[in-house]
């Protein structure tokens, strides 16, 4: 799953038992804390570490107009300070425990991480769950972290012609849907916000019973659940009101951005609406998905995939071409096709050659040659990938919060080795047509780039 991120003491009652956590065939233990908290436990002895992460079940697929970004800027916030920590102590804590830690937001979650040792378990958890309800927004520290916040868009979206032209497809591509709003947010609607806007945000979302406790490393599941309940388990429940569905309303022709930035070569991005695991209602809906990830892995796995095969070393029309599609998304989302022109090529040659890959899969069934080399390459990445704990955190993690079970990760490999050539070949045809793109076209407007290049497709990534 190259987008998703494809890639998750004391004082309790005696009574408490090992029996208490349920376990699944993937060796994860779940449990739900009386106050709504979920805690999943993975324990992985190889070394003596931990990562501890806590999932907030917001982002900017929940925000509003004029509040865009808002759940960014509470990620921000979150490091200035508790009734008990002063602005930036949570992280001097930590470092001085040898540990690493950060956040980051994306349209889904916003997620904050420890890896530490596994002796400095109870400290962090301390740390993080005091800053789950006693968090302090001061007017002059948000106002500080604000611009802040501004220039971090600018850095990352405005000096960026790909990622501009990826916010601008984005907009283009979901009309009416909460997607339409990039994760860090519009520039005016952050220049906009007020510290009781961040305030209420962190009230109307940051409670326990919105939340996934995720824990991987070397710890036992029995006292991992000790601590949770010690100290996020002394917190009430808040009200939650899920934000009303917005679905996107259907795709009925071609949809098309031209941008000019400051980049020395233009470059085409193409986009189709498709399901997600989460979207998927049905078990022939699910299959589609492992279908769509399988032909995803066909188009760009490795350098033995067709687009750099067929069009970067092959043909060499494109110096370089991705495809890309995020299967554990909450809500509808894209599968996306990217080429860069070589030398004399034009944008309009490198949308006909992508469309010469789609075509090709909706012409002929690939072979299973080629499917076992792409399935057996996807199950090498699935094994290399169990070597992090952060990793495997991860993937629970959003698994989790995006509504799947906590085992989807650990099935991933099964499900893709039922996909046909037959399945692959239907998906490309219901999916992929003119009709349904949206096309993203980047040129050069003369001058010097600010910043190195980047992928579009990359920049669509969580922030």
């Amino acid at each position: 799953m190259k987008l998703a991120i494809h890639w998750m003491f004391f004082g309790i009652l005696a009574f408490t038992s090992f029996a208490a956590i349920a376990k699944n065939d993937a060796g994860i233990f779940e449990y739900q804390l009386k106050n709504g908290l979920k805690v999943v436990i993975k324990p992985d002895h190889r070394a003596p570490v931990v990562v501890q992460q806590v999932w907030y079940r917001v982002g900017s697929n929940y925000e509003e107009n004029g509040l865009t970004g808002i759940s960014h800027m509470l990620e921000h916030m979150m490091f200035k300070g508790t009734t008990i920590l002063k602005p930036g102590e949570f992280s001097e804590r930590v470092a001085k425990l040898g540990g690493q830690e950060n956040a980051f937001t994306s349209s889904d979650y916003t997620v904050y991480y420890q890896v530490v040792g596994k002796q400095h378990l109870a400290e962090v958890m301390k740390l993080e769950a005091d800053r789950m309800r006693n968090l302090v927004i001061k007017n002059k520290d948000f106002q500080k972290e604000r611009e802040v916040v501004t220039e971090e868009r600018r850095w990352r979206i405005e000096d960026k012609p790909a990622s501009k032209l990826y916010e601008q497809f984005n907009a283009i591509a979901f009309i009416n849907s909460p997607p339409h709003h990039p994760t860090i947010g519009w520039m005016n609607d952050i220049r906009h916000y007020t510290a009781k806007d961040v305030r209420q945000w962190y009230q109307k979302w940051y409670a326990p019973n919105n939340a996934t406790l995720v824990v991987v490393g070397d710890v036992e599941p029995q006292q991992v659940l000790k601590l949770a309940k010690h100290y996020y388990g002394v917190y009430k429940s808040g009200k939650i009101v899920q934000p009303k569905p917005q679905v996107e309303i259907p795709q009925q022709g071609e949809r098309k951005v031209v941008l000019k930035g400051a980049t020395k070569v233009p470059s085409v991005l193409m986009g189709f609406h498709v399901p997600t695991l989460a979207t998927a209602k049905t078990l022939e809906e699910k299959q589609e998905v492992y279908a769509l990830s399988v032909l995803s892995n066909v188009l760009d796995g490795d350098d033995s995939s067709r687009l750099t095969k067929d069009l970067v070393r092959g043909s060499k029309q494109l110096a370089s071409a991705g495809a890309g599609y995020d299967e554990l998304s909450r809500l509808e989302t894209l599968f996306l096709m990217e080429g860069t022109p070589s030398k004399g090529v034009t944008p309009k040659q490198v949308e006909d050659a992508l469309w010469q890959e789609i075509e090709k899969l909706q012409r002929t069934l690939i072979q299973p040659e080629e499917l076992n080399r792409v399935l057996a390459q996807t199950e090498a990445q699935y094994v290399y990938h169990q070597d992090s704990i952060q990793a495997q955190a991860m993937v629970l993690g959003a698994s989790i919060s995006v509504g799947l079970p906590a085992d989807t990760d650990a099935h991933w490999i099964q499900h893709l080795r039922t996909v046909t050539p037959q399945q692959v070949q239907a998906v490309a045809k219901k999916y992929f047509s003119k009709d349904k793109m949206t096309l993203g076209i980047l040129l050069p407007d003369g001058k010097a780039p600010t910043q190195s290049g980047s992928s579009a497709i990359n920049a669509g990534g969580i922030r």
